[in-house]
C-alpha cells in the first residue's frame, strides 16, 4: 500500500529512484533529530519502514506493482 497520498489523493509516484530514497533519508533524518530533541523513542527514530518499487503509472493516475497490485485514488 502507498505510503503517501498528494492533495488530489493519488499515490505519490516520484520521478527517479534516488528521489525516492531522498525523501526516506530526509524523514530518517527528521526522526532521528525529533529522537535527540526528545519527542521520540530511539527505535521509533531509527525504524524504517519505508520501501521502493518499480511502479506503471496508468492515465488515470493509478498505479500498479510488478506483482500485479494496483491502487488508485483514495477515496
Amino acid at each position: 500500500m502507498p505510503a503517501w497520498y498528494d492533495d488530489s489523493n493519488f499515490p505519490v509516484v516520484y520521478a527517479t529512484e534516488n528521489e525516492a530514497q531522498r525523501e526516506i533519508a530526509n524523514s530518517l533524518m527528521e526522526h532521528v533529530q525529533q529522537f535527540l530533541d526528545g519527542e521520540r523513542d530511539f527505535e521509533d527514530a531509527i525504524s524504517v519502514d519505508d520501501f521502493i518499487l518499480p511502479i506503471d503509472v496508468w492515465p488515470d493516475g493509478s498505479i500498479s506493482t510488478e506483482d500485479g497490485s494496483t491502487f488508485g485514488k483514495r477515496s
